[in-house]
């Protein structure tokens, strides 16, 4: 499976603080018309560490019915547990999902070699194309280019989403290994494709899924002078998107777009009020919404 373009870090829509279905729909359709490339839901971004195993396996299998197969799904099934991560796994392959993606396990802490192993149980147990997601801001703990390049071997372990902020870490594991990269931090997904990345897994994918997936298009086709014009542009977005941790302001965006509530779970809640007026006006300077605040 070849893995490139721009894919959404879906959030998870709630109201009433169950999982909003209908809504879940609209955002999958609003991003596939829109041309993003593919589908990530049940990930950070997807508040997957607030949802039960059975409300994340409801909206993977939502999220595939719904897709039909026009952009693949990448189902988040990562856990610190390597037996959830399998179950999860398993479901997402049964669902229909075309890929899977797991984040290192967190908490826990593990060493390398506890880190091989938990991938390497679920990636020979399930036949199921494996991204490795390395985000060390959330887990605790930084995969090193040595620990990934050992995983690359294991045939259907064929991506990583790389959100570790570095982009020497991406030189070091591409000059260990042709794993596929994926930027994890949508302000560097320009500067880590210059040096091999193919594509990202984008928050700010969720509110202007157009903008990143021409951005992503005009680098794979040689304009870098498109390609860096619309990074400019979208820096600033990008910023906003964690002005407060994600996905706080990606939601709250979603919402002032008419498209969601403003839901969370705890421990997760609303940003705070002071904050409001700087997403408001970063979304107006980025065309988002009109001067009035009304959705373009």
């Amino acid at each position: 499976m070849k893995l490139q373009g721009a894919y959404v870090a879906l959030v998870t829509p709630f109201k009433n603080q169950d999982v909003d279905e209908a809504a879940v729909r609209d955002l999958c359709e609003f991003v596939i018309a829109q041309g993003i490339d593919g589908i990530v839901p049940a990930g950070c971004t997807g508040e997957a560490a607030t949802l039960t195993h059975d409300e994340q396996k409801k909206l993977i299998k939502l999220v595939v019915e719904t897709v039909n197969k026009r952009v693949p799904v990448i189902a988040g099934t990562g856990s610190n547990n390597t037996k959830e991560s399998l179950e999860l796994t398993k479901y997402a392959k049964d669902a229909g999902a075309d890929a899977a993606m797991l984040i290192t396990p967190y908490y826990n802490k593990p060493t390398p070699q506890g880190q091989i192993r938990h991938y390497e149980t679920v990636a020979k147990a399930v036949d199921i194309p494996i991204i490795l997601y390395n985000v060390p801001g959330r887990t605790g703990i930084c995969m090193t280019p040595q620990t990934i390049a050992e995983l690359a071997k294991i045939d259907n372990i064929v991506a990583i989403k790389e959100a570790s902020g570095s982009l020497d870490q991406v030189s070091q594991i591409r000059s260990l290994c042709d794993i596929t990269v994926l930027s994890g931090d949508d302000s560097l997904t320009l500067p880590m494709m210059a040096i091999g990345a193919t594509g990202v897994i984008s928050v700010v994918g969720n509110i202007v899924p157009k903008k990143i997936s021409q951005l992503v298009k005009a680098f794979a086709n040689g304009q870098l002078a498109e390609a860096q014009k619309i990074h400019y542009e979208l820096v600033p977005l990008c910023k906003a998107m964690f002005m407060e941790t994600n996905p706080l302001p990606v939601k709250t965006s979603l919402n002032m777009m008419g498209k969601i509530e403003a839901e969370f779970r705890l421990p997760l809640c609303e940003m705070r009020p002071e904050n409001l007026p700087k997403l408001e006006k970063a979304l107006k300077e980025s065309g988002v919404l009109s001067t009035s605040g009304v959705p373009l």
